[in-house]
């Protein structure tokens, strides 16, 4: 408990450092772009047009409402594919900085991971544009979707910490993601109904894969049902993100003292 204290003490006094790395990586990323933050949204919402015409045309889904369901695990896995894939050199990237002077090693995963979860808050004006375009009905139950929206970052920010310490003494893991996380987007029913896999695959993604968990909760409680099943997917992501979080914690603690080594 008193280590957890001290930890939140040493955030407190970094504090601001954290929020200009948030700032920096926000307007890194969008720096001499003429439409700047616009694309947040504009990317996203055109990507989807074109997997909608791909798969709308390909394969005959019964789903409903299908933009929107293919725009919603679009945004979701994108936000957790990028700040994966962020937080892989985040502690590499500085280590000119962390060889000089003493600062918490953890914020610039965690940074790394909040300059990708606001940029993911900005993509979701992308599907408030996309509701009104297709007259989509609002609901009272849009707020739960707050709920797998805070079960994903913890959910990222652990696993980020877990691989930002473990690509500092295995740098193939850089090289591997990218092959994990294609396998990854093809298993989580983003452009299709989870329905259509054979069932030992169905239970696979239904069961073990945290992604389907949130991505499918934030589909009920926009344009689905939202059941006991959500329930259940809720308390599934929780469970996720909360064994994800500490893993993260844990090994990144126990590592980073070898860091300088490997650096």
């Amino acid at each position: 408990m008193s280590k957890t204290i001290d930890r939140l003490r040493t955030f407190f006094r970094y504090r601001e450092l954290f929020f200009q790395l948030v700032s920096r990586d926000i307007k890194l990323k969008y720096r001499r772009s003429f439409l700047g933050y616009i694309w947040s949204m504009l990317n996203p919402l055109l990507t989807m047009l074109v997997m909608y015409i791909v798969f709308s045309n390909l394969f005959r889904f019964n789903v409903v409402n299908f933009p929107i369901y293919l725009l919603i695990g679009q945004l979701l896995f994108n936000f957790m594919s990028g700040a994966i894939s962020q937080s892989l050199t985040s502690v590499l990237g500085n280590a000119g900085l962390l060889k000089k002077v003493f600062v918490p090693k953890y914020i610039f995963t965690m940074a790394t991971v909040t300059s990708e979860f606001v940029t993911f808050l900005f993509s979701l004006g992308a599907l408030i544009i996309l509701f009104i375009a297709t007259s989509v009905p609002l609901s009272p139950r849009l707020f739960f979707v707050i709920i797998p929206i805070i079960q994903l970052y913890f959910f990222c920010l652990g696993f980020g910490l877990f691989m930002a310490q473990a690509t500092v003494f295995f740098r193939d893991i850089i090289y591997i993601w990218s092959i994990v996380s294609t396998a990854w987007l093809y298993l989580s029913a983003i452009f299709y109904p989870v329905s259509i896999l054979p069932e030992w695959l169905y239970n696979l993604v239904t069961k073990y894969n945290p992604m389907y968990f949130y991505i499918t909760m934030f589909r009920n409680f926009t344009i689905g049902t939202a059941n006991m099943g959500s329930l259940d997917l809720a308390i599934r992501g929780a469970i996720a993100a909360a064994i994800m979080l500490i893993l993260g914690l844990v090994t990144f603690t126990r590592a980073k003292k070898k860091f300088i080594l490997y650096m």
